[in-house]
């Protein structure tokens, strides 16, 4: 079993009123992976995955892209240590 690490996303552009939580939380979930998606204050989209590596990469990679209708112009990622969390929620 590979180990658990953990990411955290920031991401910027056109990415609230496009359904960009909702497709974040389908698309970790079928992958595995664990974590929560939230809107922020600032227009931005903060997110935070737990998992295997190599699906940690493809859940960053689908937040690069967005849904359609999102417009994505920045993301920025930052390791952080995992805490364990078991399942993918969306945050208010």
């Amino acid at each position: 079993m590979s180990e658990e690490i953990r990411k955290r996303v920031r991401v910027f552009g056109r990415v609230q009123g496009v359904w960009f939580r909702g497709a974040t939380q389908r698309h970790a979930r079928s992958l595995g992976v664990a974590g929560w998606v939230r809107n922020c204050a600032d227009g931005s989209v903060e997110a935070v995955f737990e998992g295997p590596p190599a699906r940690i990469a493809a859940v960053v990679a689908f937040c690069r892209e967005g849904p359609p209708g999102a417009r994505v112009d920045r993301v920025e990622a930052s390791d952080e240590e995992p805490e364990g969390l078991t399942h993918f929620d969306i945050r208010s």
